[in-house]
């Protein structure tokens, strides 16, 4: 298993992780669900009509964090926000009422993965594990 199907496969275990951002001079949190590995990168999804696509914009260095019942994860780095059509449209045939909401409204997906980023497998002491990743 390669590190970036160890960082998905907690991702996935975990089912909700908490994505960080900031907001002027004001940190941001909220619970998302939907990761894809694809072309060996973990692509993430928000609308680019939220608040949050536009906090990535303003400034794109983000964190991650997740619990999968026995390790946290902490996975950071910056925002590449140049999108995918493919991931895309992988993410509304794993999630077509989102799908629906997105065409009904005429919003666009905004799907980003981490560049420059670190992931970090925690226990509540120390750090078991650490893998770089850099596109």
């Amino acid at each position: 298993m390669s590190n970036i199907q160890k960082v998905d496969e907690l991702l996935t275990k975990a089912q909700v992780f908490y994505l960080a951002t900031v907001d002027g001079d004001k940190p941001k949190v909220r619970p998302l669900g939907f990761h894809l590995l694809f072309e060996d990168k973990i692509y993430f999804g928000v609308g680019d009509h939220k608040d949050v696509y536009k906090q990535m914009q303003a400034n794109p260095s983000v964190e991650i964090a997740a619990w999968d019942g026995e390790h946290f994860l902490r996975y950071y780095g910056t925002v590449d926000l140049s999108g995918n059509d493919e991931v895309v449209e992988k993410a509304f045939e794993l999630m077509p009422e989102i799908a629906e909401a997105y065409k009904a409204n005429n919003w666009k997906m905004g799907v980003f993965y981490l560049n420059d980023a670190t992931a970090e497998f925690r226990n509540m002491f120390a750090i078991e594990e650490s893998y770089e990743f850099k596109y």
